[in-house]
């Protein structure tokens, strides 16, 4: 093992004698056999060397041969050994253990090439009818003596490594990680694939407490915020183009990525105003104020793609395709269009819109493309021919048209039920609607009274305000759907969170999720976690 400067070298056989180690103390000794074979390393161990030796020094042959199998010592040390244990099963008349030891054994085959006289010397003893100690021992060295000098020899090859030792030091390596901040305290951690896993909540439920904080600094808060698919990542685009992946637990940057622990991070040339994960979590788009895209490998940092520019204006909306060889973006230039990912280059373009196209998705089967706008709309366009199917403004079943208004369209994303859509309108209201634009069900803010209508909003534990203050329209911003779609969540614009049931459009509870003004929000994909960027540059994680 060597260090260099920060970085510390391991020797690759070290490893190899680690899981050596782990294959022994498990029983598995084909497979060490095997693995000592392929690789040409030792292990070298025993449990002790004193014993070892002691076994040597007191004769216990079998123990003694069984040890010396699963270790690789020099000929020279085993053509020593196995004269010694011929000589004495001569000596105690055993001549049919010794004759078989001395002719089908490896060292002694090697003793016969390498040393034919002390070979001979053995074979007659095997034909004496009496044995003459002084005669039989080499050197004329007493058998004592002979076995102390073997003893030595053998053990100085061996070593003693304490045991699981290679759990032993992953359990270490793990514990620095979480030190610094790397892996989230008091978590289980997937080893083989290196994350840590994410348990799916067996019941949605609404946030209750704010249980931690990212501080950006001033002028440079986050813009958008998503999290991955698998749930391992969350993800924070910011005004001064930095895109950084947090440990959504913790609220620490992810040093465990190497480029961001050396600083590297991935960035865009002006503000990231969307981002959006590719369904296997493996690559993250970044849409940016000057128009441009790039697509990202998440686990490297590295740029895969760049489309410069992807639009003639600010991009609001990057998605992939459900099989991840597309990109989907939105953009402030009225339009929305299709890249492809390996070529690099505009596929389809989807033209209509009159005013901002605010957000971009596929339908939940990918055959259509869902837009919405700030000019009071949602379209559905034919995936393949680009064509504009159905354009509609949301409206809630009595002839009200939300887009005669002007009402902007803040995003439209798939249910996970067949033909319908979740839509959110900047309105105290957002719908459930069929693709074809009825309304299924409403979702309305609990303060969205009549003009002028007061409510007690004294000071309490849940969050309230001041007595009878006249009660404002409170518009929406942005919805999410809770891990198993039981729970709307809707943001508005007075940074309060109004979770509705889906399936009946009741409300269950209104949560002050902020104090300042609120940009947007995500949910987590399988726990009950929400994040709220605000813009006063915090990303305020809640959960249930």
């Amino acid at each position: 093992m060597a260090t260099n400067g920060n970085t510390m070298e391991i020797e690759s056989s070290d490893v190899i004698r680690l899981i050596q180690q782990f294959l022994k103390e498990n029983n598995l000794l084909n497979s060490l056999a095997a693995l000592q074979e392929e690789t040409t390393v030792a292990l070298n161990t025993v449990d002790s060397v004193e014993a070892f030796s002691t076994e040597i020094l007191q004769g216990h042959w079998d123990n003694v041969l069984k040890t010396v199998a699963q270790l690789k010592i020099p000929d020279k040390k085993l053509m020593d050994l196995y004269e010694q244990i011929v000589i004495e099963l001569v000596e105690l008349r055993e001549l049919g253990t010794a004759r078989t030891l001395l002719r089908q054994t490896n060292p002694t085959q090697l003793l016969r090439d390498q040393f034919p006289d002390r070979y001979l010397h053995l074979e007659h003893l095997l034909s004496r009818s009496h044995f003459d100690a002084k005669d039989a021992y080499p050197n004329g060295l007493p058998k004592e003596k002979r076995r102390q000098i073997i003893a030595q020899a053998l053990s100085s090859e061996v070593t003693v490594v304490a045991p699981s030792r290679l759990l032993t030091l992953l359990g270490q390596s793990l514990k620095f990680q979480e030190q610094q901040g790397m892996l989230p305290p008091d978590s289980a951690y997937d080893l083989f694939r290196g994350t840590v896993p994410v348990v799916q909540a067996e019941t949605d439920d609404v946030p209750s407490k704010c249980y931690n904080t990212i501080k950006f600094p001033k002028k440079q808060h986050a813009e958008c915020v998503t999290f991955s698919p698998n749930g391992q990542y969350l993800v924070t685009g910011s005004m001064d183009g930095f895109i950084e992946v947090w440990n959504y637990l913790t609220a620490k940057l992810r040093k465990d990525l190497k480029y961001q622990a050396e600083d590297n991070l991935m960035a865009m040339e002006s503000a990231v105003l969307c981002l959006g994960f590719s369904k296997d979590s493996e690559m993250l788009a970044s849409g940016a104020q000057d128009g441009r895209i790039k697509i990202w490998k998440v686990q490297t940092g590295q740029c895969l793609r760049r489309y410069s520019p992807a639009h003639q204006g600010g991009v609001t909306s990057v998605c992939f395709s459900p099989d991840g060889t597309q990109v989907l973006s939105a953009s402030f230039d009225l339009t929305v269009r299709l890249h492809g990912l390996k070529s690099g280059k505009m596929l389809k373009e989807f033209r209509g819109h009159t005013s901002y196209v605010n957000h971009a998705s596929f339908s939940l089967d990918g055959s259509q493309i869902l837009s919405s706008s700030s000019d009071g709309t949602v379209k559905v366009w034919d995936y393949k021919t680009a064509s504009c199917l159905r354009s509609f403004s949301p409206h809630d079943g009595t002839g009200t048209i939300a887009g005669a208004a002007g009402l902007t369209v803040n995003s439209c994303i798939p249910y996970p039920k067949p033909n319908q859509i979740l839509v959110c309108m900047k309105s105290p209201t957002a719908y459930l609607l069929t693709l074809e634009g009825e309304p299924i069900r409403k979702f309305i803010s609990p303060e969205s009274a009549t003009e002028g209508a007061t409510k007690d909003t004294s000071t309490s534990a849940e969050g309230g305000v001041k007595k009878d203050a006249p009660v404002s329209l409170t518009d929406y911003v942005g919805l999410s759907l809770s891990p198993q779609a039981e729970i709307v969540y809707c943001l508005a614009e007075n940074s309060q969170v109004h979770c509705f049931y889906a399936d009946t459009g009741k409300l269950i509870k209104s949560i002050p999720i902020a104090e300042g003004e609120v940009i947007g929000m995500a949910s987590h994909p399988l726990s009950n976690v929400l994040a709220v960027n605000t813009v006063d540059g915090r990303v305020l994680l809640w959960k249930a």
